[in-house]
């Protein structure tokens, strides 16, 4: 052995080391050993029990000082045992790159720094430093010490804490700067937000296991074993890769029977990491809440993925197409629901045409006369002639003859002005309400950066919240009451009957028939013609809009120009109006919408929820015991044509005898 220093030279010998040791001035192996004590400064001789415990000797320093640490190398014998270990600043060494001439070189720590630690094994569970360099060429900082990498570290509290806001949906951002709230500050963190992310990624995969597909087909086949009814299609390309996937539980399926004539079928939800957008099929329910009707991920967003999807989407709810349809504008899509759907009204999103309007007029001199005019024409003109007069008022006025674009949207109208739309019922879903909403149904629980696999997990978290909202909502239209406003049977009968959100939608045109009057009658061939002034106020300036309402007295037909009826199904202020004139007190009931009943049993609500193993209602469990009973029944005769066809006529007749003895609309 010799010694220069603090540089002690071993020998290759395990045996000749630990005699050698015993021989040198550190103090003997029986006496305490320099780990543990208060000297934090590095010295050649100090003796610890592993090598984990000098690197945590070497960290504890380095922070005290400011530097990062990192492990150098290490070196095993040929019996496999660790004998050599050497820690190092992280500033140690030089980057070699094959770019050196790069003009946009990335950052570097490494300066050449010589400062290190090296240590050997001398006898088994004792370990001693050999060597010792504490110079830098670099500065050093305390301060900063905190977020070198070697030190930054997340407890088991903000662990958990991450964790358990993960689940309930909370952002990362919100979900640190609580962190930093809780430990007064920034300063008091060994951890910044990426570390956060990192272990929030690595647990999701856990939680979830390897593989986006895996993970997908692992739920599918879940679903499929705990609900019965649970429908979803994969399309896979050539090389047998995911390119379309759809799905839709019993409870969506059943909710289509229900809610399936106007839906809504929107792409702009991105799942971007895998730039697969999301698709859904939303329609809305007897509240006014969305409800889910299917949903899917497509790889991209061509005629022939549409036409998958929307035949797929078909499949499930038994080639029971929708009475209407609403998308963006997408030409692809179009042509898919033209090949699929040739007997559904088409018509597109309003929200999504008119929000490129300040951008196709951004350089205009009269871009904002333009778009109050443009806004005004579309949303106020009541009748085609009405606007077809306006559009080609501020085409005219503005010469904007040569805008393609506004010749492309006038071409086609009838698929996006109201008053082309206005006579066709859509459940009331508004443009730009629907559009916002849609894009908002799964907000909290995915967004731009989720990936495949956290996405089914998420997605029945969002179900689950949707399907509680509409149970609240539920109690509340059975065990509250809305007051009347009046004392008209016609007010009342419809606070029996509606729900509480659809009601309050009635009683607001109710109310407002204030506004109304009857300013002059016209008799004709279908029945009375009444011209009825509605005034509207804002900012204390009063604006008069003219309606026209037919009424034949005899069958209590009413039809009113604004054809709110026909588009929402809530009856307007100005038959409101024109009925009280008349003294009709119960309004027939072609218009009192089951959609909107409340006490209309749905078969929907029956359907046994296996969101995260939800609990069954007791009406959910009796209908599943009612099922089963069925399907052994049909398992019995089935193979008998006689027994079969006794059997339905005999349940019929029991179908038929309840139909009766119900009080309740069915």
């Amino acid at each position: 052995m010799s010694d220069t220093g603090n540089h002690i030279v071993l020998s290759e010998s395990f045996e000749d080391n630990e005699k050698i040791l015993q021989e040198n001035e550190c103090s003997p192996l029986n006496n305490e050993l320099p780990g543990e004590h208060n000297d934090l400064v590095p010295k050649v001789g100090m003796k610890f029990k592993d090598e984990n415990e000098i690197y945590k000797f070497y960290k504890k320093y380095a922070y005290h000082v400011g530097f990062p640490i990192k492990k150098r190398n290490s070196k095993k014998c040929e019996d496999g045992v660790l004998r050599y270990v050497a820690y190092a600043c992280s500033r140690e060494g030089k980057r070699t790159s094959k770019a050196c001439t790069s003009l946009k070189p990335l950052p570097t720590i490494r300066v050449g720094c010589k400062a290190k630690i090296t240590a050997v094994l001398v006898v088994l569970g004792i370990w001693r430093i050999s060597t010792v360099h504490l110079e830098h060429n670099h500065e050093t900082s305390l301060s900063k010490a905190r977020l070198y990498r070697c030190n930054r570290q997340l407890s088991e509290h903000v662990k958990l804490q991450l964790e358990v806001n993960d689940i309930a949906g909370i952002s990362l951002q919100k979900s640190y700067n609580s962190v930093v709230v809780e430990n007064d500050g920034y300063e008091h963190l060994t951890f910044v937000e990426k570390n956060c992310k990192n272990y929030i990624d690595k647990v999701r995969k856990l939680r979830l296991g390897e593989g986006d597909v895996a993970a997908i087909q692992a739920y599918f086949s879940k679903m499929q074993a705990l609900c019965p009814g649970f429908y979803f299609s994969v399309d896979l390309d050539e090389e047998c890769q995911l390119k379309s996937v759809f799905w839709a539980d019993n409870r969506c399926r059943e909710a289509y029977k229900e809610f399936g004539d106007v839906v809504t079928f929107d792409t702009t939800y991105l799942i971007n990491r895998y730039d697969m957008p999301f698709v859904s099929f939303v329609g809305v329910n007897h509240h006014g809440q969305l409800i889910l009707l299917g949903c899917g991920l497509v790889s991209n967003e061509g005629t022939e993925t549409f036409v998958w999807m929307f035949r797929t989407w078909l499949q499930c709810m038994k080639d029971q197409a929708p009475v209407g349809i609403i998308t963006d504008q997408d030409k692809a899509m179009q042509n898919a629901i033209e090949i699929v759907f040739p007997n559904t009204k088409h018509r597109w999103c309003l929200w999504h045409i008119l929000k490129k309007l300040p951008e196709k007029f951004g350089n205009h001199s009269y871009k904002a006369s333009i778009l109050s005019i443009i806004y005004d024409v579309v949303y106020e003109s009541h009748s085609i002639e009405e606007f077809e007069q306006g559009w080609s008022l501020v085409i005219e006025k503005y010469t904007l003859h040569d805008n393609d674009w506004l010749s492309g949207i006038y071409r086609e109208r009838v698929r996006w002005v109201p008053c082309f739309l206005k006579t066709s019922f859509w459940a009331g879903m508004s443009t730009m309400q629907q559009s916002e909403s849609i894009n908002t149904f799964f907000d909290g629980y995915v967004h731009s950066k989720t990936s495949l696999k956290q996405f089914v997990e998420q997605y029945e978290r969002a179900m689950r919240c949707k399907v509680e909202k509409e149970f609240q909502a539920d109690v509340m239209s059975f065990s509250q009451m809305v007051p009347c406003a009046s004392r008209y049977p016609m007010e009342k009968q419809f606070q029996e009957v509606y729900t509480i959100s659809k009601f309050k939608e009635f009683q607001d045109e109710f109310t407002e028939k204030m506004y109304c009057e009857v300013v002059s009658t016209e008799e004709g061939s279908l029945g009375t013609r009444y011209e009825v002034r509605e005034d509207i106020i804002f900012d204390e300036r009063i604006k008069e809009k003219i309606f026209w309402v037919v009424f034949e007295k005899e069958k209590c037909d009413i039809v009113c120009s604004c054809h709110m009826f026909e588009f929402r199904g809530i009856i307007c202020k100005h038959v409101v109006t024109v009925l009280i004139r008349n003294g009709v007190r119960s309004i027939p009931e072609r218009y009192i919408l089951r959609r909107w009943r409340r006490d209309v049993s749905r078969s929907y609500m029956r359907v046994k929820i296996n969101y995260n193993g939800w609990i069954c209602t007791p009406n959910q469990l009796r209908y599943d015991k009612l099922c089963i009973v069925f399907a052994k029944i049909a398992d019995l005769v089935a193979d008998d044509e006689e027994r079969t066809q006794s059997t339905i006529e005999w349940m019929e007749s029991q179908l038929n005898a309840l139909n009766k003895s119900n009080a309740k609309p069915s």
